[in-house]
């Protein structure tokens, strides 16, 4: 999967033989505020409450506390990323951080499974879209399934589509969505306050006694902690589904305009979708320039210089889950490994803290919050293992573990069959694609 042997491939798409066939650094800082605010807002801080406080048993005071935890792991999590983003400041975020630190085997495990749990984390999001952008004109009655699929389905492909042929359009798309869900937020949040201070005795008299009801197990906390972590962490792609909680507001706040919180999820959805896609796009890209991954995902259009054939990789991927609905119940078994891959990608930042003491490195976390997010990502793992086993697990275990049989032949021992060059070449003429262009150091862009 090298790239030397396929630089033929470069002929016949080019424009001129001086154009450079590279991703163009456009993202500002605004930009790029916008994806991170898009990604961490999403559906997560609408519908987890609920699944806090009912793996939480109702106890009002554990839920707090989970709560405030959550926020904390979050705050470390994101100082052990922005060093490691910042010294190496790769487009392939965590798959490359733990390539370079730990190994090639490791970032391959990580990508086999983000090729797929992300995917299936971005067709429940389109179908969460579907289901709240159609819910205020069916009332009280259930959407059709049929128009949720259709519908999911046509958001993900003009998404990917959008993606796919323009980053400013992205970028301009992101921004908008992002204004609109911190106003629908805002509205959900003075709406809350008013409602504390016109009843303030009788709210506040809510936390009295607040640990008083029954106090979870490990196994419980865990769940709860995934719940929380959902809302609050920009990288955290998977969610076990719950009854949205800002429905149910909005029924007792504003009845007469219910109708807008579906709304607003939608949009906030819709943002977090997009901001989705574009990084995971990014990562197929990555990882198939690292090998891992066919050499097709790495080219790039050579009209928009963006990595179409990832975006088209990903979206049908996405497209896969939403068909069988069944399928999309799938991605709560893998929401251990989101947090084992964080454990990794943290562990990756101390192994490169010994390893490479002259890095530079712009900003620098105390060390032992690295340890600090090892020692909960492998709470998370093993906890509802250990304390509530259930199947899925091993299911989940054996799927990451499958990647061993395309790693070995494909990527270890570099097997290679004289059809996929021809498919390959083929395919790029069809997409108009070329591979990108390499640096003076022999790195691609």
């Amino acid at each position: 999967m090298g790239k030397g042997k396929h630089d033929h491939l470069k002929e016949g798409v080019r424009s001129t033989e001086n154009d450079k066939m590279q991703l163009k650094k456009t993202i500002g800082y605004f930009d790029g505020v916008n994806f991170i605010i898009g990604t961490i807002v999403g559906a997560g801080i609408f519908v987890s409450p609920t699944g806090v406080l009912k793996y939480s048993l109702l106890n009002v005071g554990v839920a707090l506390s989970i709560w405030t935890a959550c926020g904390v792991i979050s705050l470390m999590g994101s100082l052990c990323y922005a060093e490691l983003g910042t010294a190496l400041p790769l487009s392939g975020g965590e798959y490359s951080h733990i390539k370079r630190a730990l190994g090639s085997l490791p970032a391959f495990i990580f990508i086999w499974t983000a090729v797929f749990t992300k995917p299936a984390s971005n067709a429940t999001r389109a179908l969460l879209f579907a289901e709240y952008a159609t819910r205020p004109f069916y009332g009280t009655c259930p959407v059709p399934e049929l128009l949720k699929k259709c519908m999911a389905l046509a958001v993900l492909w003009s998404l990917g589509i959008l993606n796919g042929r323009s980053v400013k359009m992205a970028t301009w798309v992101q921004t908008v969505f992002t204004i609109l869900k911190m106003m629908a937020l805002s509205v959900i949040a003075i709406g809350g306050i008013v409602l504390l201070v016109r009843g303030r005795k009788e709210n506040l008299a809510r936390f009295e006694n607040a640990f008083s009801s029954e106090i979870p197990d490990a196994s419980q906390i865990a769940e709860a902690f995934f719940q929380g972590l959902y809302a609050y962490g920009g990288w955290w792609s998977l969610n076990y589904m719950a009854v949205a909680v800002a429905v149910t507001w909005a029924d007792r706040v504003i009845p007469s305009v219910a109708w807008v919180i579906p709304l607003s999820v939608a949009i906030s959805i819709f943002g977090a979708l997009n901001s989705s896609m574009f990084t995971l796009g990014r990562l197929s890209y990555a990882g198939s320039q690292s090998g891992h991954l066919p050499v097709l995902i790495s080219m790039l259009n050579v009209h928009y210089l963006t990595p179409a054939p990832a975006m088209i990789f990903s979206t049908t991927i996405a497209s896969i889950f939403i068909i069988p609905a069944d399928l999309i119940t799938l991605t709560n078994y893998f929401g251990f490994s989101v947090w084992l891959m964080i454990g990794l990608t943290c562990a990756s930042l101390i192994v490169l803290r010994y390893r490479e003491p002259n890095l530079p490195r712009p900003y620098k976390v105390f060390l032992p919050v690295a340890f600090g997010m090892v020692a909960v990502s492998l709470f998370l793992v093993l906890a509802p293992i250990v304390w509530s086993p259930k199947v899925q697990y091993i299911y989940a275990l054996l799927f990451m573990l499958g990647g061993l049989l395309i790693y070995l032949p494909f990527v270890h021992f570099k097997l290679h069959f004289d059809f996929v060059d021809r498919l390959t070449c083929y395919l790029q003429l069809l997409l108009e694609v070329s591979p990108a262009d390499v640096y003076a150091d022999g790195k691609y862009e």
